[in-house]
């Protein structure tokens, strides 16, 4: 019975991406008080499934959100590969640095598919209102927000394309910066 708990704890958690609160525990568990719930939970964090933040709210696992990393495969001639489990990965710690100040962009429209991000793809951001030249940024060029590359020559700032069928966008009144892109990511 207990595994059950547990499978409907994580179940929970990937479909929603976070914890639930006693009162879902109560529902999702079919316990008819929340003294029987923190009882489930103080098991739980003995078993190291879960802790609690400063707050004392229940946090997953890192486990949780690790996948495993089974090595490398060689995108040049073909080659036999073994798996094996080198180590595991948690895509959000590996992607994201700064998770305050990130967050994600479906990308609507093909002016970056030479950079290879195309329409549908979404991409992770990082707030900030600088960027270094040849970086793609997320910007507000004259009141319109787009994602183009940046680009510096001297005091003069443009944003570039990547596709040959759009025009570089030169600012008429300002160009400010709000994000750079992190990541991209396409699900196929």
């Amino acid at each position: 019975m207990y595994k059950d708990y547990k499978s409907k704890l994580v179940t929970f958690y990937n479909r929603d991406r976070r914890m639930p609160t006693y009162s879902e525990m109560m529902k999702l568990f079919g316990f008819k008080s929340k003294n029987a719930v923190a009882r489930l939970v103080d098991k739980f964090i003995e078993e190291g499934i879960v802790s609690k933040d400063h707050m004392g709210r229940l946090i997953a696992d890192t486990s949780w959100d690790s996948i495993p990393m089974l090595g490398s495969v060689k995108a040049g001639f073909p080659e036999d590969v073994s798996e094996e489990l080198t180590d595991t990965i948690n895509i959000d710690e590996y992607l994201v640095t700064k998770k305050d100040n990130s967050y994600m962009l479906t990308v609507d429209g093909d002016s970056m598919i030479d950079a290879h991000i195309k329409n549908g793809d979404m991409v992770l951001v990082e707030k900030t209102n600088i960027a270094k030249d040849g970086q793609i940024v997320i910007a507000n060029i004259d009141g319109e927000f787009t994602m183009k590359y940046f680009k510096k020559d001297g005091d003069k700032v443009w944003l570039m394309p990547a596709n040959k069928d759009f025009k570089p966008l030169y600012p008429k009144m300002y160009l400010n910066i709000t994000a750079v892109v992190k990541a991209v990511i396409r699900k196929y």
